[in-house]
């Protein structure tokens, strides 16, 4: 007998919290270690699982959880455990597990009322970022002491060639300096998400920790305007598996870390001069430089101010990502939105790191052009971030790649539409046809990525008119690769927030196409009983339409239309003559059925589809999901209709 998939995962959950509030990880680890400790003794073989179930039920353990979960059987439960703990009886690498014990003092939700079983509710989630690893925690309501328990298993080891294999010792791990980047993320009821927290943690202070055990009481702060604000609390216990023979002394932990901070300083500091002195130099060229667009530091979500170039990484997506069209579509699925600001008044600027970034999924234009800047790179094309200004005057960034023949490619990471540049000849006769630009972008003040940074100095900073030939002193300011490499380059300072990978796709498309689609035929059918019509579905016709919305979604990627004739030809054939068929297909970036059902409707073509009134009326709804990484997807939904013509 199987559970559906939602009874088995409420089932899961009880589990998990039982488990916690047990204390079970604790309970198991005496256990383990008095097992083995006895082995030991004796002489005896290796321990077995089933040896390890035999110590578990002889504590009474297996029955303390059969008793509070009223199951007969829970052995498959710490098989689960046993799985994890058996790697950490027979490591080969040293691990850091970093336990979640709950927060405290996160005051906005002082007044939050407690949920209701089953009611939907604002929540929080923990993500991190180590090395390369990245985790997430389960949603947990919103309260003033979120009942945040977690645990997360993080490896250590360094990266050097032939170093993955070996255990890493006090020494080694003293080295490294990646922090532990922990992202509290905030999700309404309707699935909007916020960047509530972004914090760095150093795990070295368990390196000195007498047992090898260290508590934190991590104090967040806000984001942007709030950076100096603390928001909350988190208890958090840090632990080395397995633990350190020979500790460090607290001392030497502390000067490694002061060392740290005062090269960073100095490298720093050292650019700033460098910065300063390059600023003069370029306003010397020509007065008019003063108000261009030349962006050499920009401020993160924490506030702290940081060399553009650093935002940049080269960022390899493994198999998730094809293709750079297919990098661009899937940033551009990464929702837009403004950093948030108290009052009105100017625009307020805020560059995320990459992975507050990608664990929000949205962000502003500076957030995608770093971000798909990063994927062009990782795929070998000669990319940059454009700063400049679009229409109006706004400030703007956007993507450019330079070709091996020197064509010049402008991609917009909002929209994933690629322009290429023509410039103008502003020497040509009046009489000669000069090239319309179809983008929108209207200046230009510099470009940047992970290795460059260069100012335009030529007499005009109109887009149309520049030219690209970055190794033009007169028409490009460079400056120098040794000092950007200086501050940006990975691992050159220990303040920059390490390059997170790419999560693969939350959603199952096929599951998350049918439930919308559900939802969405249900919708449209209490719709229309409001009407007084009734409802008459064409599974037939609903089928056809998938062709249309995998054409439409190829398009966005590649930017080629391919695929309509089959399905206009397979639509003329299902439409009997004299029938009229009508159809309206819409794209969103999210799946929340009420919602999208509420925007379409606001369509004068698709209230025409969905109120049809007529003879022999058809009605048809498909939902194609199209999972992309970072819980990313594209969203097409088609209405469509068949009747037959009376007139």
């Amino acid at each position: 007998m199987s559970l559906p998939p939602e009874k088995a995962t409420e089932l899961k959950q009880i589990i998990h919290d039982h488990l916690i509030k047990m204390d079970i990880h604790g309970k198991i680890r005496d256990v383990l270690a008095e097992t083995v400790r006895g082995d030991g003794q004796h002489g005896q073989r290796s321990l077995s699982e089933e040896d390890f179930i035999h110590a578990l039920q002889r504590r009474g353990i297996v029955d303390d959880v059969m008793k509070d979960l009223h199951f007969t059987n829970v052995v498959r439960v710490f098989s689960l455990y046993i799985d994890v703990l058996h790697t950490l009886r027979f490591p080969l690498r040293r691990y850091l597990y970093l336990q979640v014990l709950g927060g405290k003092a996160f005051l906005e939700h002082l007044q939050e009322p407690e949920p209701l079983p089953g009611q939907v509710c604002s929540t929080f989630t923990l993500h991190l970022h180590f090395r390369n690893q990245r985790f997430r925690s389960k949603p947990v309501p919103c309260a003033c002491e979120p009942d945040l328990q977690e645990g997360f298993l993080l490896e250590v080891h360094r990266d050097g060639p032939g170093d993955a294999s070996k255990m890493a010792d006090a020494t080694t791990m003293l080295s490294i300096c990646d922090p532990v980047h922990m992202v509290l993320i905030k999700t309404d009821t309707s699935g909007d998400t916020t960047l509530i927290s972004s914090y760095f943690i150093d795990w070295r202070r368990v390196l000195g920790a007498p047992n090898g055990k260290s508590s934190v009481s991590a104090e967040l702060l806000g984001v942007g305007s709030e950076c100096k604000v603390a928001v909350g609390v988190l208890n958090l216990k840090l632990e080395l598996y397995p633990p350190l023979t020979e500790t460090l002394s607290p001392d030497v932990v502390t000067t490694q870390q002061s060392l740290e901070r005062q090269k960073t300083a100095e490298k720093e500091r050292l650019f700033l001069v460098y910065a300063k002195q390059w600023w003069q130099e370029f306003l010397e060229i020509r007065p008019s430089h003063q108000s261009k667009l030349v962006k050499i530091f920009a401020q993160d979500e924490n506030g702290v101010n940081r060399p553009v170039c650093s935002y940049v990484r080269v960022l390899r997506a493994g198999r998730l990502l094809e293709s750079p069209r297919q990098a661009a579509r899937f940033v551009s699925l990464l929702a837009q939105e403004r950093a948030p600001v108290v009052g009105g008044g100017v625009r307020q600027e805020q560059w995320c790191s990459m992975t507050a970034f990608l664990c929000r999924n949205k962000g502003d234009c500076e957030d995608h052009a770093t971000l798909l800047c990063s994927l062009l790179l990782g795929f070998g094309l000669d990319a940059y971030v454009c700063v400049g200004t679009k229409a109006k005057n706004i400030p703007y960034t956007w993507v450019m790649t330079c070709g091996t023949d020197g064509s010049i490619t402008f991609w917009e990471s909002f929209t994933a539409h690629r322009y290429l540049h023509r410039p103008i000849d502003p020497e040509a006769p009046p009489m000669v046809p000069q090239p319309k630009p179809t983008h929108t972008y209207r200046t230009l003040g510099c470009v940047f990525n992970h290795k460059k940074f260069l100012a335009n100095c030529q007499p005009s900073d109109a887009v149309e008119l520049c030219v690209f030939d970055f190794t033009d002193g007169s028409r490009w300011k460079a400056m120098s690769e040794e000092a950007v490499r200086s501050v940006c380059a990975p691992g050159s300072t220990s303040s920059l927030p390490p390059t997170p990978p790419l999560c693969s796709p939350s959603v199952v498309p096929n599951e998350a196409s049918n439930q919308l689609e559900l939802e969405m035929r249900y919708l449209l059918a209490e719709h229309r009983k409001d009407l007084g019509l009734a409802t008459v579905w064409d599974d037939h016709l609903s089928y056809l339409l998938s062709a249309a919305l995998s054409a439409y979604e190829l398009e966005r990627c590649i930017g080629v239309s391919c695929g309509n004739e089959e399905f206009q030809d397979a639509v003329r054939r299902a439409v009997p003559d004299g029938h009229t068929f009508k159809g309206f297909p819409i794209h969103f970036l999210h799946r929340n059925a009420r919602r999208a059902f509420a925007t379409c409707l606001r369509s004068p073509f698709c209230e025409e589809i969905v109120c049809c009134r007529g003879d022999h009326v058809r009605l048809a709804v498909r939902v194609r999901v199209f999972a992309y990484p970072e819980s990313a997807c594209a969203v097409w939904i088609m209405f469509a209709c068949k009747y037959r013509s009376v007139l």
